[in-house]
């Protein structure tokens, strides 16, 4: 058993090279031993969002406040708010944030193969973020 104590929590800056914005994440729990599976909680100012990416065995997203955006590549962004639950498919490309003037905060959970467990890819662009 692991106790992870809350003043023991390190939040830092969302990577440049995977978030467009002001994006803070805190490492919730990170893999242990054999099991696959990491959570972090991650805060959205507005007009902040992941890049386009994928994870090798899918990620769930818990909104813990605020409202944002959500994107699965080739269909219409969706609105997320506060309570809904986000499942992403295996290898599904897709990018979340705050939406243009709203802050959001989820839990992002995922899982990892052969210690990946998200493929980033390309910045999303603005005008498809606004469009």
């Amino acid at each position: 058993m692991k106790v992870i104590k809350a003043e023991d929590l390190k939040t830092m800056p969302g990577p440049k090279d995977w978030f467009t914005g002001d994006v803070k994440v805190t490492m919730l729990f990170p893999p242990i031993t054999s099991a696959r599976a990491a959570g972090a909680e991650v805060t959205f100012q507005p007009g902040a969002r992941t890049a386009w990416h994928t994870h090798p065995y899918g990620q769930t997203l818990i909104v813990t406040s605020g409202t944002g955006w959500i994107q699965r590549e080739g269909e219409e962004k969706q609105v997320i708010t506060k309570g809904d639950i986000i499942q992403f498919e295996p290898g599904e490309k897709h990018w979340h944030g705050a939406t243009s003037d709203t802050e959001m905060t989820h839990i992002a959970i995922q899982e990892g193969k052969d210690g990946v467990s998200v493929d980033w890819m390309e910045h999303v662009a603005d005008e498809d973020y606004l469009g």
